[in-house]
């Protein structure tokens, strides 16, 4: 399959001096592409495995080339962040290509990697299982003692520096024109370039309440529920992998959607 490149619609950053100016944000044409939108993954390998087998049959039958669209939370909460990471790291499937988007896991990962949370921040929203899959237990933190260096140092020795390059990559959104992929949702009310990097990766009540009201279709995840929901204009697909083993996926093709999951 040939490949093609994602254009950089604009990016956020405050200073020319900024480390890391803001995750991209993507426009992309999607006409005559299947595109798989996958849900909050949660350090769940072994359902995002099961999942791109079902992917894989379902795109089979269908012609046009094959994109899957990752809506971020690849770490976090579930056993194998690592083993998510290393996966996500390497191509993707035979005859697809693959974006994956900032979730707000990630960026409280990135952002304890790159000095600016402390562990304890990362540690209130589940970053001790990421740590343990990197061979980071509690009891290696307490032998650290409270040092945020010595912590910080232990840490960044056993990511990989290809993970946090991935990392520093995600976009943070993709615009289609008719479909807009975040990993939390949108602002009601601003316009799309004036949406802030905290609204896309952490709003829910606000942009939940305006289902209805959305200036076009906007596939996300970020809000547990028990079964993939669209309500309104929204498509929300985190069906919470880590404790129900159900991980979830979107199908567009030709305008159309179907849901589709590692569990028949």
């Amino acid at each position: 399959m040939t490949g093609w490149k994602l254009p950089r619609l604009f990016s956020s950053g405050s200073s020319e001096t900024d480390q890391r100016r803001g995750p991209a944000r993507l426009r992309l044409d999607i006409e005559g592409l299947v595109v798989y939108a996958v849900g909050d993954v949660h350090g769940c390998l072994d359902e995002l495995l099961a999942l791109e087998a079902v992917i894989a049959d379902d795109a089979s039958r269908l012609a046009g080339e094959k994109l899957i669209i990752m809506l971020g939370d690849y770490v976090d909460r579930g056993p194998r962040s690592r083993d998510v990471m290393e996966h996500l790291s390497r191509p993707p499937p035979p005859g697809f290509d693959r974006v994956c988007l900032m979730g707000n896991h990630e960026r409280f990962m990135l952002d304890f990697l790159d000095d600016r949370i402390a562990l304890a921040d990362w540690l209130t929203v589940g970053g001790l299982p990421t740590l343990a899959s990197y061979g980071i237990e509690a009891g290696d933190l307490r032998a650290l003692g409270s040092d945020p260096a010595r912590i910080t140092a232990r840490v960044r020795a056993v990511v990989p520096e290809h993970h946090a390059d991935l990392l520093r990559a995600m976009p943070i959104l993709i615009d289609t024109g008719h479909f807009l992929f975040v990993h939390a949702g949108i602002r009601p009310g601003v316009a799309l370039e004036d949406q802030r990097d905290d609204d896309l990766l952490f709003i829910r009540k606000a942009f939940h309440e305006a289902s209805h009201r959305l200036p076009r279709y906007v596939v996300h995840g970020h809000t547990p529920v028990d079964t993939a929901e669209r309500i309104g204009r929204r498509m929300n697909l985190d069906t919470g992998a880590f404790r129900t083993g159900r991980l979830t996926a979107l199908r567009i093709w030709q305008n159309r959607g179907r849901f589709l999951s590692n569990r028949h």
